[in-house]
Formats: C-alpha cells, sequence, structure tokens
C-alpha cells in the first residue's frame, strides 16, 4: 500500500515522483521499460530541450490546444521554476535560438539522472512491471493490476505518455485506461512529425539539410499562411522532417491533405536583389549550360531539381536564356513548392495530439472528475505544444499540479488527525 502510485516513469511520472516522495509520501512509480525516461534520452536529438526561457504567456501562446485548461498550472510552475529546480538538482543549462533551454551538457542522460537520482533519493520504489488496468473500489481509484501482481495507492496517476516513439514505451496505455474508467478520449493523432509530399523531388535529394530558409504552409484557397518561419529543413526518401517541418506540423489540421509547403530558399534576398545576384552569375558563366551554372546559388544535390522544375533546358547555354526565363527561376528559388500528401505515421511523431478531454480533469489538481482518487499528468492529457521546449514544461507543470494537490490533502488529514 504506498500513498502514491504512478504508472509511468517517463518525464511527468518521475517529475511528480520526486515531489511527492521529496514531501514524505510513500511512492510507487509502474513502468514498463527497465530504463526509465526512455523517451526524455531522445528529446531535442539527444540534447533535451527541457523547457523554454520565456514567461507564462508565451507558454499559452505556443500550446494550441486547450492552453486555458493549463493557465493554473503553468502559473503555479513556470519555466523560471523548472530552470531553478534542475540547477539546484546539479545540471546547469544554457539558453539557446528561440529561447530553448538545453544542459550545458548538451546530454539528456544529465536530465533523466537527476530526476532518477533524485526519485531514488527520496525512497521511491520503481516497479518494472507492464499495467493493464486500475482498479476501482465503489467508484474511486484505488491501485494498478500489473504483470506482478497487483499494487494499491491513495493516489493513482496515470502519465503513461502518448503514443509516439512507441519504442520508449508511449504505447496509448494510459488512453485505453482512461476509457474503461468511462472518460472521453479526443481522437489521437502526430504531431511534431515529418510529412509525406505528393511530389518525389526530396528522395532525389534525401539527405540534404537547408538552412536559414523559410517554410510558409498554406490551407488550400486560403491566403494568410498557418504557419512561416526561417529555420533548418530537411530533404528526405519520403518528403520533409527536420525543425522547420516539425514546427509546421503542429499548425496543421487534420490528416494534412490540401496543404502546401512553399519554401523560400534566398529569404535574405529579395526578388530584386536576387535578380541581380542571378544576372551577375549568368553573366560570369554565360558560355556554360545552364545546369552548369547554378554552383554558387544552390547545394549540388538540389540543383537538377531546378532545373528540371524551372522547365529550361539544362543544356541550354546561359547566354540564351530569356528575361522570361530567368523570372520565372527566381520566383522558383524564392517559393519551391511542394504539396502535401499525409504525416508520417504517430509512431514517428515527437508527441501525440488529443487525449483525455480536458473537461472531465480538475485543472487545478489534474485529478478526474468522473472517477475519485484518479489523477492525470503530461501527454495523455489532451493538450499540446509547438517544439521549443513547452511540452515538457506541460508535463512538468501538470505533474507538480498534482503533487501539490495529494501533498495538501495529505497535510490536511494529518491535521485534523
Amino acid at each position: 500500500m504506498y500513498d502514491v502510485l504512478i504508472i509511468g516513469g517517463g518525464a511527468a511520472g518521475l517529475f511528480a515522483a520526486a515531489a511527492c516522495s521529496e514531501a514524505g509520501l510513500v511512492t510507487a512509480v509502474i513502468e514498463k521499460n527497465r530504463i526509465l525516461g526512455k523517451k526524455l534520452l531522445i528529446t531535442g536529438k539527444g540534447r533535451c530541450n527541457v523547457t523554454n526561457n520565456c514567461d507564462v504567456e508565451t507558454v499559452l501562446r505556443n500550446i494550441p490546444t486547450n492552453p486555458k485548461f493549463l493557465y493554473s498550472a503553468v502559473n503555479r510552475f513556470t519555466p523560471a521554476d523548472t530552470m531553478e529546480l534542475f540547477e539546484k538538482l546539479g545540471v546547469r543549462l544554457k539558453t539557446e535560438r528561440g529561447n530553448r533551454v538545453f544542459p550545458v551538457s548538451d546530454k539528456a542522460v544529465d536530465i533523466q539522472q537527476a530526476l532518477v537520482n533524485k526519485c531514488k533519493a527520496n525512497g521511491v520504489r520503481f516497479v518494472t512491471s507492464c499495467a493493464k488496468e486500475v482498479i476501482c473500489q465503489n467508484g474511486q481509484a484505488v491501485g494498478v493490476k500489473h504483470d506482478k501482481g497487483e499494487s494499491y495507492g491513495k493516489y493513482i496517476l496515470i502519465a503513461t505518455g502518448g503514443c509516439s516513439y512507441p519504442a520508449t514505451g508511449s504505447t496509448g496505455d494510459g488512453f485505453r485506461f482512461a476509457k474503461q474508467l468511462g472518460h472521453t478520449v479526443s481522437p489521437v493523432r502526430p504531431s511534431l512529425v515529418p510529412v509525406v509530399t505528393r511530389e518525389t523531388e526530396p528522395a532525389e535529394m534525401a539527405g540534404l539539410s537547408l538552412r536559414n530558409v523559410t517554410l510558409s504552409v498554406y490551407k488550400e484557397n486560403k491566403p494568410k499562411p498557418v504557419f512561416s518561419e526561417m529555420g533548418e529543413l530537411l530533404f528526405t526518401h519520403f518528403g520533409l522532417s527536420g525543425p522547420l517541418t516539425l514546427s509546421a506540423s503542429a499548425h496543421i489540421r487534420d490528416d494534412g491533405a490540401g496543404y502546401k509547403f512553399v519554401i523560400d530558399l534566398k529569404p535574405a534576398l529579395s526578388e530584386e536583389k536576387l535578380d541581380k545576384r542571378v544576372q551577375r552569375d549568368f553573366l560570369e558563366a554565360k558560355n556554360r549550360d545552364f545546369k552548369n551554372s547554378l554552383g554558387k546559388l544552390l547545394p549540388p544535390a538540389m540543383i537538377p531539381v531546378i532545373v528540371a522544375r524551372s522547365g529550361i533546358a539544362g543544356d541550354k547555354k546561359v547566354n540564351d536564356i530569356t528575361k522570361k526565363e530567368r523570372m520565372g527561376l527566381l520566383k522558383l528559388l524564392k517559393g519551391y513548392t511542394l504539396t502535401m500528401e499525409r504525416f508520417r505515421p504517430v509512431e514517428e511523431a515527437i508527441i501525440t495530439s488529443g487525449g483525455v478531454s480536458v473537461k472531465e480533469i480538475d485543472p487545478t489538481s489534474m485529478e478526474s472528475k468522473l472517477v475519485p482518487g484518479l489523477y492525470f499528468a503530461g501527454e495523455v492529457i489532451d493538450c499540446d505544444a509547438y517544439t521549443g521546449g513547452f511540452n515538457l514544461q506541460i508535463a512538468f507543470s501538470t505533474a507538480k499540479a498534482f503533487a501539490d494537490a495529494v501533498i495538501s490533502k495529505e497535510s490536511r488529514k494529518t491535521d485534523n488527525e
């Protein structure tokens, strides 16, 4: 019998366990993986973008799904609080572009180990077992049935993550538990995920990474982009990936059909300045074939694609290219367009969009409104954010809200006794 029983030893589960055990609550974590915080180890390309060095309003602006639900939790445990906590745990932090916060060491294992070590120092018990169902008695959550038997607790927290990266243990178990207990689970889809394009050109450039380009994403027949940002883009055998694509995917609704990805290959240059640059390059290469004149303008892997797309014959001499053809090339360089066909599978997503309905969760404590004694934290809740450390901040803030709530309940019980 425990005070606190947590299903899931990821970011939210470990954080909650550390906070509860610090207050003296007897705490156990049921985790199917032998490695705790496995998903933490691969976040931020193995560097762990632990939060974003910004104010609460900025955090909420970067949460497209149910930000109002998180208002209380994020206000009570802010990015500044997250940074202070990890610094106290001995992890030196640094802030990079976009206010993204990383360990100075650039090693995600430092964040994972800080949480695991804190839990162990506080006496948290780790049960390596696969949870099967939440045990209820008289409508109240009282325990968890798992591969090794049954464990019981006063407070049961589901912190199982979503469906992304199933190899790390995020296999949608929490959604199943929630449904079994009568909760509504909104449709789950991938977010922060690569996209498949209708065109096969990206496969010809697979492995090519473009830096300092601008990606704008447009919904069919809409004049304003749903996303536009400068950064890094990666071509793959199926379409597009890289930081810009992942960020853009969080702004795309439904299955992604009907969206155009427009890439400005030279965002630092206006069309007029780019024209002068192209004319200068053409003058230097006036006796060459067109396909051999773009070396200063484009990476080698992209030249055949742009030549084919431009409609200008590759073996046409540069000094024979007309003004109309040159202007068409400029428009292509400022707006290379690909058509999105679909998202890559949810297994390849960094996070899952969708989850347990926030209407059925108390925003101040994360307790279920349907099942007393049952709580939720992290990605299992129907809240998700853009890239930049915001999703881990959601995990930490919701875990802290849970911990504060149960610590307060136990404290009131002691006072009454």
